[in-house]
């Protein structure tokens, strides 16, 4: 399959032309030319299909660190193959799934289940190993035996390790095959029985919150174990002012941790709970404006690494209940994007958002990097930011989002993966 690829501007810091309006020339799989729009010759061989790019930019394809496919399990809300969909609709050519299934992957046969299963799919799937044993936070999984089935990291989804010397003996572990250890910090004595972030929305809504210090104690903790241990811990669903600062401060001192933010936290607040609308009941919560505005900040300042889907699917009898019943979870992988922009603050460079996205994400998975450059594989996707559509088709089983059926101003157009180029 060949294509050419006219007036496309290149979003990539990896690349030698990020910034730069280009023509790009792929074959089987392949960038087999780029060049620089206007100069030499762009003539169109026969042989060649044509995309014109003009005024949309050419992206690595996304990689996400942190989405719930249910499966197995749970397939009414979520299957590997419609999960893969929804994400190849956004834009996302690598994707790691949380093990939160049933029965839980804590084992080399759920590894294998995934990556067996990913050969089929249009997008690249990788997996998750649990942490502990059935998720039960108490007792070490088979770490070793998941890494070399080939897990890229282990963690308990949405359930915080309570148990510190779980934490220890993971991080101590995973430092002899250089495994990743991915935390959720919540203090589940200080979360309990609440539904929301604890501020000035929750107490006028009358409902017991979750205050930032239950997940800012744990992320001190954690801290603490990586000195400790001198191992490697990431930070997956960062959502308080406190913990960007935390974070921050740890990466200072040369301790080796990394973060991601999930995008409900950068585009929505606690605000927008004020209805009761169950789709804003998430975990992590929806934080304060103050809250949100430090996490944009940690993306500019390189303090926080990438930015995660969280994708969360819900069927509809878990989600149109009283809020109080609500189980939390938003599905985010189609609009990602786009929305993430619109909701982006000025003074955040673009290329910071888009690295967050693919290359930060690809390095802490120590995932091969989906370069724009000649002779790379062609992993990528074409964006229009000026095209207004209409959400009307979801690829995933389940549509608990409170964009379903809105107006949304920016467009995936192209993925290019497995040399396969998907048109949407």
């Amino acid at each position: 399959m060949k294509f050419l690829i006219r007036n496309a501007q290149v979003i990539d810091l990896s690349s030698p032309f990020h910034g730069k309006t280009c023509d790009l020339w792929l074959t089987n799989g392949h960038i087999e030319k780029i060049q620089v729009a206007g100069k030499g010759t762009t003539k169109l061989e026969k042989t060649y299909k044509l995309i014109d790019a003009s005024g949309s930019y050419v992206m690595p394809g996304f990689c996400d660190m942190r989405a719930d496919f249910c499966d197995p399990g749970n397939e009414q809300k979520e299957t590997l193959h419609s999960g893969s969909m929804a994400a190849l609709s956004g834009g996302f050519t690598d994707l790691a799934i949380l093990p939160a299934t049933n029965p839980a992957r804590d084992s080399k046969i759920g590894i294998a289940y995934v990556i067996n299963q990913s050969k089929n799919l249009p997008i690249n799937l990788h997996a998750y190993g649990c942490i502990s044993k059935d998720r039960m936070g108490e007792d070490m999984a088979e770490l070793y035996d998941m890494k070399m089935a080939g897990a890229v990291g282990f963690t308990d989804g949405n359930k915080s390790i309570q148990h510190s010397g779980l934490l220890l003996r993971t991080l101590q572990y995973n430092k002899i095959f250089n495994g990743l250890t991915l935390v959720l910090a919540e203090d589940n004595c200080l979360s309990e029985g609440a539904f929301m972030h604890e501020g000035e929305m929750s107490t006028s809504l009358g409902l017991k919150g979750i205050p930032a210090i239950a997940e800012e104690l744990m992320v001190q903790r954690d801290i603490e174990l990586v000195k400790y241990t001198g191992g490697r811990l990431h930070f997956s669903g960062i959502s308080s002012k406190g913990s960007v600062d935390l974070i921050r401060k740890a990466k200072k001192n040369g301790l080796f941790v990394t973060a991601d933010v999930a995008f409900a936290n950068l585009c929505f607040t606690d605000e927008n709970l004020k209805e009761y609308d169950a789709h804003f009941k998430l975990i992590p919560p929806l934080r304060s404006k103050q809250d949100q505005k430090a996490l944009w900040e940690g993306i500019q300042d390189g303090t926080i690494d990438a930015i995660c889907s969280n994708h969360h699917p819900q069927d509809k009898e878990n989600k149109q209940v009283e809020f109080e019943y609500a189980l939390p979870g938003m599905i985010t992988l189609q609009v990602l994007l786009p929305v993430l922009l619109q909701h982006k603050p000025k003074q955040i460079e673009l290329p910071k958002v888009i690295a967050a996205l693919t290359s930060q994400p690809r390095s802490i998975l120590n995932l091969d990097q989906a370069v724009i450059k000649e002779n790379a594989p062609a992993n990528l996707l074409v964006f229009d930011p000026t095209c207004k559509w209409n959400y009307e088709v979801n690829h995933s089983k389940s549509e608990n989002t409170p964009l379903l059926k809105t107006s949304i101003q920016g467009a995936i157009t192209h993925v290019l993966c497995k040399n396969q180029l998907h048109i949407h």
